[in-house]
């Protein structure tokens, strides 16, 4: 092998390379997600270098508001000046000095520099050494960011969050409850496995799975759920080819059990896709009855049933159409289940870019949706029949707003607050909201209405 075919084979490896890769890749359009798992199947990496790569991709796609504050304060250019590979660069090297204490400066800084290098930028790896080098100089003695002074500003500058999202914020919850919110959403999502009890039991999975050596916790409100340490990849974990567990998020987890479904009983889960909360419906009624499983995409579609063919399921049928139009339900449900389509400022952790790909202008466009799919499930409804809607976002008019207007509209309905199973998470309306900081949850929102 010649030495050119060395170093790139040697280069392909290199955590660093791929982020950078991915990160091109994000900045142009590309979903995160998509993105980072095209960079991991590059190549077989080793587990250390596998959570390096995602704290960078993730990290930096998080933080890139203030990692362009760092470079607008230490460069000449502004950061949406710079080229965008260079840009990319900078983003990668301030990152490591400023958030991976694990990684020393001059390591951080000379591999910044080796990947100009590599991609094209050596007559540029100059600057990006005296760059980075004078922030860790600067960074050595106090913290070198200017915010500004504004609060919406400086929040957002400090933990990364677009003005209007962090005044959203600030409007429900008050300055500090949104620091600690924004404080939280910025953290490394945890891996929340529900138990498939028709299968398993959360003893024996959990048992399993600290003998594999993954460190394991439960939820106090949460009788299926367990909690994982960072693991290697989810489907070599022991149980999951048995359809032992299946991943849920402990907020999502909450609205199976409020729906509370009964065996024998017609529910339909109006937006199914990808499916986690039809399975745990059907396990729920021990898999007697009928759920229909509704979504617009078929592809979504298919990956629900692999999943509920893993975990035995037969209860559940696939209906591939719009929820707002799907006349043959009118009337005939016991239960519907709206998790509506939503903007996800709930789950902002678990979707790095989802911060920069909201507006308020997409989130009020999915506030109309969401008022139309609520008023059109309604009818499928029986008399004293139930339904739940469900968003996992923390903005108003997708969540109090929606609720309010249906109630109004609808004084056939009301709000039933009678469940156990939300009186962690109650409001003195009536519904459920999830607040992270406090519940350690993803944020959510339930709202549990009877029809009369």
């Amino acid at each position: 092998m010649s030495n050119s075919q060395s170093n790139s084979q040697s280069n392909s490896q290199n955590p660093r390379q791929l982020a950078f890769v991915a990160l091109r890749a994000i900045y142009k359009g590309a979903f995160a997600e998509v993105a980072l798992d095209r960079a991991t199947h590059q190549i077989e990496l080793k587990a250390v270098d596998r959570r390096l790569l995602t704290e960078l991709v993730y990290g930096v796609v998080r933080r890139q508001r203030l990692l362009d504050c760092l470079i607008d304060q230490f460069a000449k250019k502004k950061a949406h000046q710079q080229p965008p590979n260079l840009r990319v660069l900078l983003h990668l090297g301030f990152y490591q000095l400023r958030y991976l204490s694990q990684i020393p400066a001059s390591a951080a800084v000379n591999t910044t520099v080796d990947l100009a290098k590599q991609n094209g930028l050596a007559g540029l790896s100059g600057f990006v050494n005296g760059l980075l080098r004078e922030y860790a100089r600067s960074s050595a003695k106090a913290d070198p960011l200017r915010l500004p002074d504004d609060l919406v500003e400086r929040l957002g500058v400090l933990h990364s969050f677009p003005d209007w999202i962090v005044q959203v914020w600030l409007d429900q919850f008050g300055p500090e409850a949104t620091e600690q919110l924004c404080e939280w959403m910025n953290r490394s999502p945890q891996v929340i496995l529900r138990v498939n009890t028709r299968r398993s039991t959360i003893d024996e999975v959990e048992a399993a799975l600290q003998a594999a050596g993954v460190e394991v916790d439960r939820f106090p409100h949460l009788p299926q759920a367990l909690q994982l340490s960072p693991s290697g990849a989810i489907h070599n974990l022991p149980g999951f080819a048995q359809g032992h567990w299946i991943v849920q998020d402990s907020s999502a987890q909450l609205v199976g059990y409020l729906l509370d479904p009964q065996p024998g009983e017609t529910i339909v889960d109006a937006c199914a896709a990808p499916g986690g909360k039809t399975m745990h419906i059907a396990e729920l009624m021990d898999d007697r009855g009928t759920i229909w499983a509704c979504d617009r995409t078929a592809s979504r579609l298919r990956k629900l049933k692999e999943n509920s063919d893993r975990l035995g399921l037969q209860s559940i049928q696939i209906c591939t159409g719009d929820s707002r139009n799907l006349p043959q339900f009118v009337g005939k449900c016991d239960r519907v289940l709206v998790d509506a389509p939503c903007s996800g400022l709930g789950t902002l952790h678990r979707h790095a870019d989802a911060r920069w790909r909201q507006t308020p202008t997409s989130v009020q466009e999915l506030a109309q949706l969401q008022q139309e799919l609520l008023d059109h499930t309604a009818s499928w409804v029986k008399p004293n029949g139930v339904l739940v809607y469900a968003t996992c976002t923390l903005h108003p008019i997708e969540n109090e707003h929606v609720i309010q207007t249906f109630l109004t509209q609808h004084p056939d309905w009301h709000i039933d607050r009678s469940d156990p199973t939300i009186a962690p998470f109650l409001t003195a309306e009536g519904w459920a909201k999830v607040f992270p900081p406090n519940h350690q949850m993803d944020g959510f929102f339930i709202a549990k209405l009877r029809k009369a």
